[in-house]
This record gives structure tokens, C-alpha cells and sequence, in this order.
């Protein structure tokens, strides 16, 4: 899929890691009523907490993953100049907005680090943590918070051909982590990041007490 690249140039300065990246951003957001990534949280868009973290991160660029609201999102991602991905299965769930990203990456990226634009305080340390734990020698490294697993995951390139021939449906990447354990290293992100995300208006308010 052909990808558009947006103003920038602020990577230039840092040294290659040779991980992207991939910004999960295309939903609706149903449940928020629309428009959720565009929304202000601290007056700011949701969707540019995240594009600030990975702003501050080692990852050598930046892909998000739009559909719905993908004019204003565009919008917001350019100041970051990160490449701006169009997904025209959106619709179908999750699993196609992943394909999307791993398909528009370079073949210069050794992995990528997948996110999703509604968990605003991810934190640089954990996409640092994942990096690290590639760096020696993880195939997947997932962030582990309280022992539990969640987002964001680093995948090598050598498995993304694993990947995209078992990604299916609107659940991402889990069902498999969960098929693959041997593959999976948990990275404890605890202290250096939170998982949490926004589903609905309401949760976007009780983050803007944190």
C-alpha cells in the first residue's frame, strides 16, 4: 500500500535502531461516539500523546494506521512527520489496520513496535524496555504490567510472516501471543508506563484527573 510521507525531518539527528513504529489508529471508537483519537485529553489530542512518545523514543519512524476520522488525524500526525497509513478495511477489525503497517514498513526495519493511539501514557521507557529486550535477542517482547500482558509488543521482522498469516478478525495480535508462547518475552514496563486506554467519554475524564 502506497504511503504518504508527511513534513519532518526530526529523526534525522538520532541513531538508527532499526525498529518502526506502527501506530494502531483506524477504529471508530463506537463507543466514545466518534471522533475518539481527535478528542482533547489535557488539551491535547489523544492520538498526539502518543506521537509524543515515540517523538522522545529510539524507534527510527513513526506509521499510523488511520480510516475513520483520517483527514484530522493526518492533521495532527504531520507536525511529527510521521507516514500516514490508509486503511480501506478498517471496517473489518483490528487485524487488518496491523497488516497495513507491517506491509508499508521498509525492508531496512528490523522490527516493529506496535501501539495503539487510545493508550496515551504508554511512556518512552517501555517502548525503550521492548527495544532493549530486542536488541537481546527477543523475537517478541510484550510489556507486562503486574505480570499481565498488554501493549504495546515489538515483533522482528522474521516473524511477521507468522503474524500476518494467522491476523484475523477485530482482535489484533493476542490470539497469537497466546499460540505462540515460546516466541513471547514478557518486559515488565511497571514504574515506566500505563496501559490504560480510553473506550468512552467517561474514561476520557477520569484520565484527565491522573
Amino acid at each position: 500500500m502506497a504511503r504518504e510521507p508527511s513534513s519532518g525531518g526530526w529523526r534525522d539527528s538520532k541513531p538508527p535502531s532499526g525498529v518502526s513504529a506502527v501506530v494502531l489508529a483506524a477504529g471508530a471508537g463506537s463507543r466514545f461516539g466518534g471522533g475518539k483519537l481527535l478528542a482533547e485529553l489535557k488539551d491535547t489530542p489523544l492520538i498526539e500523546h502518543v506521537l509524543g512518545t515515540l517523538d522522545a523514543s529510539p524507534v527510527d519512524e513513526v506509521f499510523v494506521v488511520v480510516g475513520d476520522d483520517a483527514g484530522g488525524l493526518r492533521e495532527v500526525c504531520e507536525p511529527y512527520g510521521a507516514w500516514v497509513i490508509e486503511n480501506p478495511d478498517w471496517e473489518k477489525g483490528q487485524s487488518t489496520s496491523v497488516r497495513s503497517g507491517l506491509r508499508a514498513l521498509g525492508p531496512e526495519v528490523r522490527a516493529a513496535v506496535v501501539l495503539l493511539g487510545d493508550q496515551p501514557f504508554v511512556g518512552v521507557g517501555a517502548v525503550e524496555r521492548l527495544i532493549k529486550a530486542f536488541e537481546e535477542g527477543a523475537k517478541v517482547a510484550a510489556a507486562t504490567y503486574g505480570g499481565k500482558m498488554r501493549n504495546p509488543v515489538l515483533f522482528a521482522r522474521e516473524v511477521w510472516p507468522l503474524l500476518l498469516g494467522e491476523l484475523s478478525g477485530d482482535v489484533g495480535a493476542k490470539p497469537f501471543l497466546l499460540r505462540h508462547p515460546e516466541l513471547v518475552v514478557g518486559v515488565s514496563c511497571d514504574g515506566v508506563g500505563n496501559p490504560v486506554d480510553v473506550d468512552t467519554i467517561e474514561d476520557l475524564r477520569r484520565l484527565e484527573k491522573v
